[in-house]
């Protein structure tokens, strides 16, 4: 995994594609905060079973990014994207399709490379649509 903000950002949006596990890009604190397109998660625990779950019951993932802007600080970065994204849950069966706007901060953590984890986690991430959920 790669030790850069924008890096890691794309590396999220690959194991999106590829149904690897996202857990491991969040910081693992109570203070981390996910917010998706119909779902509030406050603290890891919360995000992690999302996540889990996220992963278990959708495939086919398509991630294209639009807009990707960073801002790196020395301990911390900020992100926003355009992001087209559609799945298929595995469910319903039904094929989901969203033009959507992300946005977050990441912080900066070397000593967690050595567990196979991104030098940069995820402490908030906000994915929202103007499309009807």
């Amino acid at each position: 995994m790669s030790d850069e903000p924008t890096a890691v950002i794309r590396d999220y949006y690959e194991a999106l594609r590829t149904g690897d596990p996202l857990e491991a890009y969040f910081e693992g604190d109570k203070s981390t905060v996910k917010f998706g397109i119909s779902e509030a998660l406050f603290g890891s625990d919360e995000v992690g079973e999302a996540l889990r779950n996220q992963t278990e019951t959708t495939a086919e993932w398509s991630v294209e990014s639009g807009h990707l802007v960073v801002t790196t600080h020395t301990d911390t970065a900020t992100f926003a994207d355009e992001v087209t994204m559609a799945w298929t849950d595995t469910e319903s069966g039904e094929r989901r399709r969203f033009e959507t706007r992300w946005s977050g901060s990441l912080v900066h953590q070397p000593s967690v490379e050595s567990g196979g984890r991104p030098e940069w986690l995820f402490e908030t991430m906000h994915v929202s649509t103007a499309d009807t959920v």
